[in-house]
């Protein structure tokens, strides 16, 4: 995989529909990765990444207390980049700030637009990729014969039916994350992964092998689904190494934490958080 440190004017320019999926990877306070959809990712010039935020969570509280991030852009056309940056400093105002705000997508928002644009300074970038389609459908559809056999069969749910149902469409979008070493967090494409019940993901690593084929047994990983109505989920886990299910070698992920990424109410799903009284209104 061919990386360069700064963006081609062809790459500055595929970035700027508002249409395309854009990912941010970030490390919690814990060491952990997160996963948020930034749809504003795009490049403002060759070595700078610049995106908006409309609502709070996680990733925005993560970049301030661990500035390493990973991005992944991926176009309509299939296309996508892969990358390393640093996030730098936000704003509230300023050019970056106006244009984005005129960009169709929040100019007519009746409810809100962008409050704050975000500054990273590039590390580096992959060339300009097609998303591997052949080695993805094999590998789904490897998962999908082999993964019944994969079933923890353990009472408790972690991941409620929705989720589940979101992970197993062979039409939804997945992408899987983890701290690499020098402390970037990395995303690999994952679409043909699946849920085996609502405790473990599994997959075929059929498709970007080289990478995923490295990953190390008790290494925690995040996994995001992304369907083309734009639902999304973000799951947490320990990777628990490959094993044959039915002659098929398959990865998986024991789930242990699930996130709702979408607004209006963001937040943790499971282990569930505990209701509590709003006994002071002036807070």
């Amino acid at each position: 995989m061919k990386t360069k440190t700064q963006f081609s004017p062809e790459d500055i320019e595929a970035f700027k529909p508002e249409n395309k999926i854009g990912l941010l990877a970030t490390v919690n306070k814990s060491g952990l990765p997160h996963l948020t959809l930034i749809t504003t990712l795009q490049a403002n010039g060759p070595k700078e990444v610049v995106w908006g935020q409309f609502t709070e969570g996680e990733s925005k509280k993560n970049v301030l207390t661990n500035p390493k991030t990973g991005f992944l852009i991926m176009t309509l056309d299939k296309n996508l980049w892969r990358g390393k940056a640093v996030w730098r400093e936000s704003k509230k105002e300023g050019p970056e700030y106006v244009y984005f705000n005129k960009l169709p997508m929040w100019r007519y928002n009746s409810y809100f637009g962008l409050h704050t644009i975000h500054y990273m300074d590039l590390v580096e970038t992959t060339e300009k990729a097609s998303l591997s389609l052949a080695g993805i459908v094999l590998s789904a559809l490897l998962t999908k014969f082999s993964k019944g056999a994969a079933k923890t069969q353990k009472a408790e749910n972690v991941m409620n039916e929705w989720t589940v149902s979101l992970l197993n469409k062979l039409d939804s979008l997945k992408f899987l994350s983890y701290v690499a070493e020098g402390g970037f967090p990395v995303i690999i494409p994952l679409l043909q992964c699946q849920a085996a019940d609502s405790r473990q993901i599994v997959f075929h690593p059929g498709a970007y092998a080289d990478e995923l084929l490295k990953l190390r047994e008790g290494t925690d990983v995040a996994v995001f689904g992304l369907t083309l109505q734009m639902q999304d989920v973000l799951v947490r886990g320990k990777f628990k190494g490959y094993k044959k299910y039915q002659a098929v070698k398959l990865g998986s992920v024991e789930v242990n934490w699930v996130y709702n990424s979408m607004p209006p109410l963001v937040g943790q799903i499971y282990p569930p958080v505990e209701m509590k009284t709003v006994e002071d209104f002036n807070v």
